[in-house]
This record gives C-alpha cells, structure tokens and sequence, in this order.
C-alpha cells in the first residue's frame, strides 16, 4: 500500500489573496475555511480527489530565503507562452534564480513571492 498527497499547505499573509491567484491558475474553487485556513481545491472532486487541495494557512511570520518545494505548472488548453500571458495578468511576476534563455520553462512568483514554474508541454485536464 502507498501513500498519496491529499493536501499542500502552504503559509501566508493573506490566504484569501492567494486563495483569489491559485483558483484562477488552477481552475479550483474554495471549498471552505476552516480556523483562519482556507481550502481551494476541484470543484468536482473536492478532498480526497484525484488532485490534491490546497490549504492556505495564515502566519505572521517572515520567509527567510528559497522555498525548498515549488509548484510546477502546465497549460491544459494553451501553449506555453499564451499561458505565460494568462499567469503575468492574473499577477504572477517573473523571478530571476540564475535560469538561462535556453530553458524550457518560466520561473514565476504568486502574489505572495512563493516560485513556481510554467512548464512547456500542455497536458489533458484532469
């Protein structure tokens, strides 16, 4: 028997902020707020999908350097830089880590300044 990720927790500021930005780029919807933590996930599927939710949980504390775990992230009805575009107008902005020209994907920040990265090759939606 194996294990599966049923949730990704992720600290900030502002939970409802993020909650708005990763709904939009993942096609999810709040599920719910439970404490001061807010739930985004599939509209369809919810917990225990086959995709993970997400919960967003409110700190007061400081960031302090890189994030050991990022998001990568694919377009499912788009090619990459029609994607791009989407993500930079829902707020993404683009983040420098030493990446060259020649890489094949775009390293991002969320509104919070959380990496992420845009991957070049579109998949199926879920």
């Amino acid at each position: 028997m194996a294990c599966r990720i049923s949730e990704l927790v992720i600290d900030c500021v502002d939970p409802q902020r993020l909650a708005t930005f990763w709904c939009e780029v993942l096609g999810y919807v709040e599920l719910g707020w439970e404490d001061d933590a807010l739930e985004i996930g599939p509209a369809e599927a919810g917990f225990g999908g086959p995709q993970p939710t997400i919960i967003l949980s409110p700190t007061a504390d400081p960031r302090h350097g890189k994030l050991r775990l990022h998001f990568d992230v694919n377009p499912t009805d788009r090619d990459q830089e029609a994607e791009l575009e989407r993500l930079l107008a829902l707020g993404a902005r683009p983040a420098d880590i030493g990446q060259s020209d020649e890489d094949n994907w775009h390293v991002l920040l969320d509104p919070e300044g959380n990496e992420f990265c845009l991957l070049r090759r579109t998949l199926d939606p879920v």
